[in-house]
């Protein structure tokens, strides 16, 4: 729903709109020189797909070699899962990719094409302006972000495929941490530079979000969704004349 009315307003060019265009004139240094400057600049060319998708792929070649050994290692045990060759804090098992090593980053990698199958039709239908206010060229536009939406799939979806990987809470938790950091960044580096408005930034990271949550349901094996109790049976009736 958010996404929803964040996409109306840009296409209609709401009060929305025009409160993100003010905020973006204010925070945009696309001249700067300085070392933030270039630091804004480092973070917004996270964002290309070439980078984003290298770093998916180690994640994913990291992976596949640990699912081979956890796998070795179900077969030595003679069980049908195990939780220690790779697995959680909590001991529990990677449904998918205990014996299919490949199932995983398959399932990253078809998350991370669907990233510009669900931009490119948003941006030829709300053809928006870009803060430099040059003309777009025929079908394009600047909402959402391809960028920030890559760079949230891809990051993402290698955080997903690690964390299986890390025995410990803390490590665990570093890398959530850092890759929703590095996402923070890539967003804030492309508004400085004055590559997109904010609200093409949080467009993305809206529409990446049911990617990434479809993903974990894929990589753990279960539903996303909320769990329904079955109702418990109602006791038996005593016998008559106990």
């Amino acid at each position: 729903m958010l996404f929803a009315t964040v996409t109306w307003q840009v296409a209609a060019g709401g009060p929305l709109r025009t409160l993100d265009e003010r905020a973006g004139a204010d925070l945009a240094r696309p001249g700067g020189e300085g070392p933030g400057d270039a630091a804004a600049e480092f973070a917004a060319d996270l964002g290309h797909l070439p980078v984003a998708a290298a770093v998916l792929a180690l994640a994913a070649v990291a992976t596949v070699l640990l699912g081979r050994r956890r796998a070795r290692a179900e077969r030595r045990k003679r069980a049908g899962t195990s939780a220690r060759a790779c697995g959680g804090a909590d001991g529990e098992a990677y449904a998918p990719g205990a014996r299919r090593p490949w199932l995983p980053p398959l399932a990253a990698a078809t998350a991370l094409a669907a990233v510009p199958a669900l931009v490119v039709p948003l941006k030829a239908s709300t053809a928006r302006p870009g803060p430099d206010g040059l003309p777009l060229a025929a079908g394009e536009g600047f909402y959402p972000s391809g960028h920030t939406a890559t760079a949230a799939v891809a990051y993402g979806a290698a955080a997903l495929l690690l964390l299986p990987c890390l025995r410990r809470t803390a490590a665990r938790r570093a890398l959530t941490a850092g890759a929703l950091l590095l996402n923070l960044a890539v967003g804030a580096g492309l508004v400085v530079r004055g590559y997109h408005w904010p609200l093409d930034v949080l467009g993305s990271w809206l529409l990446s979000v049911p990617l990434l949550w479809a993903l974990a349901g894929a990589l753990t094996g279960r539903p996303r969704g909320p769990v329904r109790r079955r109702p418990r049976a109602a006791p038996a009736p005593a016998a008559p004349g106990r």
